[in-house]
């Protein structure tokens, strides 16, 4: 499996993401998912399915040092002790002794970001981590970030796909040596409906929810796509065996557009959608 680096961790270029995949349908798709390949799972407190992620890496077989497992903690639980508490309890869930990767999961204002932070870094000088980062973070945000840590951040996992331009965090990242994970990485499923994906998969005899993740990939960036599907996932790790042209990445790029954004967040205490 192809990997990222970013400031110490390598992270798998492709990943199964979890969100709404509950109880057997959960842990058997991320058994399958190990088994065909996959060495890289995203799940998060919030999902409420990290009991079943573990399940599901327990089933598979696979040595545990070989995947690379990441949770993420939610805004509500940013109170310095709060974030130790739940760490703790999302390794319980998942009967791990660390995680490869612990995320802020989305911002919040109400508590110092100096706090959340010093925790995190807390977390994983304990060992409960072996990497941390962030995810849902602005510019602002990730230099403000940057900063504050006395640990490397090694990524923002935020949505990215062809219709959304996230090329502002994406280069702010990259000067920090930060990897980026993008969610939703076929725009839950709307990239089918794209004709230039389509017309671009047909040249290559794939199809356009592949050519989505081609075009991530081959800049470097992680994609953890969700599916319930056993046959998806085959599709999904299918990217390797051809290469988008330079005029095909360009093309891509400009189906970026006002309102492409998918997933939108202000600090409630509830998600709009994630």
């Amino acid at each position: 499996m192809q990997v990222v680096d970013a400031n110490g961790a390598r992270i798998p270029l492709v990943g199964l993401g979890t969100w709404d995949l509950r109880g057997r349908t959960c842990a058997r798709i991320v058994e399958q998912a190990l088994r065909l390949g996959y060495r890289h799972i995203d799940t998060a407190e919030m999902y409420d399915n990290e009991r079943e992620v573990g399940e599901g890496l327990r089933a598979s077989g696979v040595n545990r040092n070989e995947v690379f497992v990441t949770t993420k903690i939610w805004p509500s639980h940013f109170a310095p002790r709060e974030l130790e508490r739940t760490a703790k309890e999302c390794l319980v869930r998942l009967r791990l002794t660390e995680v490869d990767l612990l995320l802020l999961h989305w911002p919040n204002p109400d508590i110092p970001l100096s706090e959340t932070l010093g925790a995190l870094c807390r977390i994983k000088q304990a060992g409960l981590a072996r990497h941390i980062g962030v995810s849902n973070f602005t510019v602002a945000l990730v230099e403000e970030a940057v900063k504050i840590a006395s640990e490397p951040l090694v990524c923002n996992q935020i949505e990215m796909h062809p219709f959304l331009d996230q090329s502002k965090v994406i280069a702010v990242c990259r000067a920090h040596g930060m990897a980026i994970v993008a969610y939703s990485p076929i725009a839950r499923g709307n990239a089918k409906n794209d004709a230039v994906l389509a017309r671009i998969g047909q040249a290559h005899g794939k199809t356009a929810a592949q050519v989505c993740l081609r075009w991530l990939v081959q800049q470097n960036i992680a994609v953890i796509p969700r599916t319930s599907k056993v046959e998806r996932l085959e599709e999904n790790l299918a990217i390797f065996d051809f290469e988008l042209s330079a005029d095909e990445m360009t093309e891509i790029a400009k189906l970026a557009r006002r309102g492409g954004r998918l997933v939108d967040y202000a600090y409630s205490g509830t998600p709009k959608w994630d």
